[in-house]
This record gives structure tokens, sequence and C-alpha cells, in this order.
């Protein structure tokens, strides 16, 4: 009984570090996160559904997943650029960052939209 007890008190303590180390997080990147949030969520909605439902055009399930996952991987990489603490993206500007994240953005959706025929 006791071990379980130690358990809840370091998952609390666990817990209450990562709540307070969050909230030194900038609010930049805590909007950035939320967008990588809402693409693997709609991401897991569509395997749902299909799982649910049925996958009939196969090729628009595959785009509509892949294109959230490819978002949520190019925000990952847009959060590791724009990141203040990260010392190897140091010189680079945010607005370059930004700029790559668009651009690949752009070439992801159309290599998704040539996929779905």
């Amino acid at each position: 009984m006791a071990r379980t007890s130690s358990s809840k008190e370091n998952a609390q303590a666990l817990f209450h570090s990562l709540r307070s180390a969050y909230s030194a997080t900038p609010v930049n990147l805590k909007i950035i996160d939320l967008y990588v949030g809402f693409a693997v969520f709609t991401a897991l909605i569509q395997v749902v559904y299909m799982a649910s439902v049925g996958s009939f055009p196969f090729n628009s399930f595959l785009s509509g997943v892949l294109s959230c996952v490819g978002t949520a991987v190019l925000a990952v990489c847009l959060r590791i650029q724009v990141n203040k603490e990260n010392k190897e993206f140091k010189d680079l500007p945010p607005e370059r960052a930004f700029a790559d994240f668009v651009l690949c953005n752009l070439v992801l959706h159309l290599v998704i939209m040539n996929f779905l025929g």
C-alpha cells in the first residue's frame, strides 16, 4: 500500500513540475503546441471514422491523414526553430522560420492534392 501512495506522490510531483515548466513557455510556442495538438486530433478523428465507416476512397483517407501528420511534423519543426532556448537556431530569425513553414506546407499540400487524383 505504501508503494502505491509513493508512486501517486511521484506522479503528482511530476505533473506539478511539468505544469510549472510549461507555464514559463512563451505564448507563441503554446499556440504552436495547440496547432500540433489540433492536427494530431484531426488525424485521429479521421482514423476512427475510417475504422467505423470504411475506407472506400482510400486515397482520400490517406491524403487526409498524411496531410494532418505532415502539418504536425512541420509545426514541430517550426516550434524547434522559433524556440529562443534552442542554441542551434539562434541566428535564424523567426520570420525566416515561418516562411520555411509556409513554403513547406504549400509543397506538402500540393503533393497531397496531386495524390488525391
